[in-house]
């Protein structure tokens, strides 16, 4: 049987529809340092939450709170004035549990002072799952009172994480992700056009990674982190818990999920590291058209790619350019899954040290520092003045074969994100005379 109803009974039932729809629609919301705490606790999927300009004395715990691929949670700062967030307990500033699909933005988060604590931080092991997070756009610094705190800070199995356009400054370690004990891995993320700069450690440490513990939505298939487009500086302040590269990777998995996963790390800015190397990679590895300028530590390298807490499998450095180094690329064990050192540009005392079983080296350019104004516009180890763009005619030679990079990301675009061309150039850039795009700097990279 059917049930024929009246127009105006449809015409109703559709107005009362719309409405239960509009009312369940998630509709931009604000807080102020009085009630922000309680209105994170009110947050749903397509929830924009905009904190007003002030300070936020205690902290922003955020529990429970997962919105979906399409429908994003947000918690922003003001387009005018500042949202600053302090933490004045014992507990980490920015503290994430159990959420996903969480987007942070334009929000500072600064340091008190108070010895242990992080300034954003995903912790709990397999217990708190926490994946697809968002960090745009914030100011992260002053968790300093130790080389331990840190201004981002993962131990619990993450992934989907997107770290982008965040200013992380004076901080004991800028980014750690990961455990030390290799058992809570960072997968899939991506990390890129950050300023990180003045840490007593690392810029950014990734840590090694066990076997995957099975969680449900893990990524399972063969998957990149990309770091690109950062700058990473470190300064002379000693370094009390021993000293450390301003940007270390270490291995994924020997079997398993995460087997051929690879770190792809290009078009960034490392600059300066008295005691350390600038670079260290173990596992998998591709490293092109990135600009490495003065490290003058004895005994490390520009770049240094060896077994570390897990072993050297992967190693691909190409169309990179470093200046003044005592010692340009270094890798002393053999990569038993492959490697390729190829159409780099090194002004080193020593320009490569590499293991004997090492054949795939060619095309690189490479001379002393002292040499490289013959190379170079203006080489200079000042931030502002440096300027590493070749000279008219320099730099260049017979086209490089980079078709086994094909499959990398960007692998054909040079650190200015231009076309490489027929890449005849060596190093970071493909291009001479007048630099188009960013100048080397302490700032922000962007293009």
């Amino acid at each position: 049987m059917k049930l024929h109803l009246p127009t105006a009974h449809f015409t109703a039932l559709a107005c009362l529809l719309a409405h239960a729809v509009q009312l369940c629609a998630a509709e931009p919301k604000t807080a102020n340092p009085s009630n922000y705490r309680s209105a994170l606790k009110t947050l749903v999927a397509g929830d924009t939450l905009t904190l007003e300009a002030g300070i936020y004395p205690t902290g922003m715990p955020i529990s429970d709170r997962n919105g979906n691929e399409k429908e994003w949670i947000t918690i922003q700062g003001p387009t005018a004035g500042v949202a600053e967030i302090h933490q004045t307990s014992g507990s980490n500033c920015v503290e994430l549990w159990q959420c996903s699909y969480l987007a942070l933005k334009i929000l500072t988060i600064k340091g008190e002072g108070i010895d242990g604590i992080f300034g954003i931080s995903a912790k709990g092991g397999h217990a708190n799952l926490v994946h697809h997070i968002l960090i745009e756009g914030c100011i992260i610094s002053d968790w300093n009172t130790s080389q331990q705190d840190v201004g981002i800070s993962t131990k619990t199995p993450t992934w989907d994480w997107t770290i982008r356009g965040n200013k992380i400054l004076n901080c004991g370690t800028g980014i750690y992700l990961g455990n030390s004990n290799g058992a809570d891995p960072f997968v899939r993320g991506v990390i890129e056009n950050n300023l990180v700069q003045n840490p007593i450690g690392y810029c950014m440490e990734i840590k090694f990674q066990k076997p995957r513990p099975a969680i449900p939505g893990m990524p399972v298939e063969p998957s990149s982190t990309l770091i690109r487009h950062n700058v990473f500086i470190k300064s002379d302040a000693p370094s009390p818990n021993g000293n450390r590269p301003n940007l270390l990777v270490g291995g994924f998995p020997d079997s398993g999920p995460g087997v051929g996963d690879l770190y792809e790390i290009y078009g960034n800015f490392l600059c300066h590291n008295p005691r350390e190397s600038l670079l260290q990679a173990s596992g998998r590895a591709a490293i092109h058209d990135n600009v490495f300028v003065d490290s003058t530590a004895s005994g490390h390298a520009a770049i240094t790619m060896r077994n570390h807490d897990s072993p050297l499998k992967l190693a691909h450095v190409y169309n990179n350019t470093i200046y003044a180094a005592t010692r340009g690329i270094n890798i002393p064990n053999a990569a038993t899954e492959g490697h390729a050192v190829i159409g780099n540009l090194v002004f080193a005392t020593t320009p490569m040290t590499l293991h004997g079983s090492l054949v795939k080296v060619s095309a690189n350019l490479t001379d002393s520092p002292a040499s490289a104004a013959k190379y170079l516009m203006n080489p200079s180890i000042k931030l502002g003045a440096m300027n590493l763009f070749p000279k008219n005619g320099q730099c260049q030679d017979a086209a490089l074969d980079l078709s086994a990079f094909v499959g990398q990301t960007d692998s054909a675009l040079d650190f200015n994100r231009k076309p490489k061309g027929g890449s005849r150039f060596r190093g970071a850039y493909a291009g001479q005379g007048t630099n188009p795009g960013w100048q080397l700097q302490s700032d922000l990279k962007r293009q």
